[in-house]
């Protein structure tokens, strides 16, 4: 009589499982780092067709904000992805679901990274993770509710919100400035691109890291391992945190700036600092076949322009970043990208390549699933069927 790897570690772990566990951890790890390869380019886009950095110093930029992002929020889009979309009932979902659904993700990222598409890295992975579910149990696995119709509902409304917004801002600076000598303006927002590529950056962070965070929870709750993903009340980050309190005292800006930027997360640090790290490296090793795309491909921009499309996409990003919901980092750069060019004229936009986008912004949803289903049956063939 065979018992199954995952029965057996109900009780008592086995190291096989431990290690099956250990890489998926890792494959969700690839993914994001290959998410800073593929997404995190959209950083880096305008603040180098602009010309303000290089490629290589922009991505460094990008890189440390992507990571410091892990300690200015909290988790809630983590939570999201870990608890609000799958059914978590073993018939619905188990290891080998999570390890198809990224996968999935995975396989569609680089074929869209070689096309030179600016895809979503995060639609991929949650329809891949419904996906490889539905492969298992049926549409049951779904969980029908509010989590589901925001996301849905961003889809549209990232772009809407980052191009009414890039425009909106194109529009009040440009007249704004509109006495201003070209030359003081164009110095002035080559310094102000800098900011707003870092905000752009944090929020970007922020939003795309706490999925692969999700994603884990999720594994290590079908695991049956919540603990190793629940937080440490004494772990050396808080312990940090009660330090800096001590000396800041109960009042004052420094007690202020610390409860702005120390939040009560629902993970576990090490999930939680191993996410950012991933999309940090991720994104200082690639992405330059997007950024020639999202920089210019679009629509020409000069430093006033970036400066107004990375703040629109960063304000629409933290805003669904606060309201737990993973959104389409690219959506809203490409959005944004688009409101600022049509302020200059329509024909200013190379509209072919926003054609392009939306094609494959269509086919993200049922090509990730498919993927992912198709590797669920694979897996459970092969993988699944040799540890029973």
């Amino acid at each position: 009589m065979t018992v199954s790897l995952i029965a057996a570690s109900a009780t008592q772990p086995t190291p096989a499982f431990i290690g099956l566990i250990i890489f998926i951890i890792f494959v969700a790890l690839i993914f994001d780092f290959l998410n800073g390869f593929h997404d995190a380019a959209n950083s880096i886009a305008t603040i180098v067709s602009t010309r303000v950095l290089s490629p290589t110093q922009a991505v460094a930029w990008a890189a440390f904000f992507n990571f410091i992002a892990a300690f200015l929020f909290g988790t809630t889009v983590a939570g999201t992805i870990g608890s609000g979309l799958i059914h978590s009932a073993p018939q619905f979902l188990d290891v080998y679901v999570v390890l198809a659904g990224l996968t999935g993700a995975i396989v569609w990222n680089i074929i869209t990274w070689w096309l030179a598409l600016p895809t979503s890295s995060s639609h991929a992975l949650v329809s891949a993770a419904a996906g490889a579910a539905i492969a298992k149990g049926g549409f049951g696995a779904i969980v029908i509710g509010s989590k589901w119709g925001l996301l849905l509902l961003f889809i549209v409304l990232s772009p809407l919100i980052g191009m009414l917004l890039g425009g909106f801002l194109m529009i009040v600076l440009a007249w704004t400035f509109r006495r201003a000598h070209p030359h003081k303006v164009d110095t002035a927002f080559r310094r102000l691109q800098l900011v707003s590529a870092a905000i752009y950056s944090l929020g970007h962070g922020g939003n795309d890291a706490q999925k692969t965070m999700g994603i884990i929870i999720l594994l290590l709750s079908a695991a049956g391992l919540s603990n190793w993903g629940a937080p440490d009340p004494h772990n050396f980050v808080e312990n940090g945190f009660a330090w800096l309190r001590s000396l800041a005292g109960e009042t004052g800006w420094a007690h202020s700036l610390l409860n702005l930027v120390h939040h009560q997360h629902s993970v576990a640090w090490w999930v939680i600092l191993s996410c950012h790290a991933a999309i940090a490296l991720g994104t200082m090793f690639g992405g330059w076949r997007i950024v020639k795309t999202m920089g210019s491909g679009i629509t020409k921009l000069q430093p006033i322009g970036g400066f107004c499309a990375e703040t629109a996409a960063a304000t629409t990003i933290i805003l669904a970043t606060r309201m737990g919901i993973p959104i389409s980092t690219t959506h809203a750069i490409t959005g944004s990208i688009l409101g600022v060019g049509t302020t200059k004229g329509v024909r200013s936009v190379r509209w072919i390549w926003g054609q392009r986008i939306i094609l494959a912004w269509v086919l993200t949803i049922p090509c990730s699933a498919f993927i992912a289903a198709v590797t669920y049956f694979v897996i459970h063939l092969t993988l699944e069927a040799w540890f029973r």
